[in-house]
């Protein structure tokens, strides 16, 4: 009989298991920061590319 206390989707004959848990030691980071950097870094690139021709 399956073991009640786990929770989760397993897969792979239970030889992994994904749980719903999020993790809260994780770094987290604000995606309009994310989306600034990549545009700022796109924006340097093209800059650095004029200036080069």
């Amino acid at each position: 009989m399956p073991d009640r206390k786990r929770s989760g989707f397993s897969s792979a004959a239970g030889l992994i298991q994904y749980y719903d848990m999020e993790e809260t030691k994780a770094l987290k980071i604000n995606p309009y920061l994310v989306m600034g950097f990549g545009l700022g870094a796109a924006v340097l690139v093209e800059i650095l590319n004029w200036r080069m021709i």
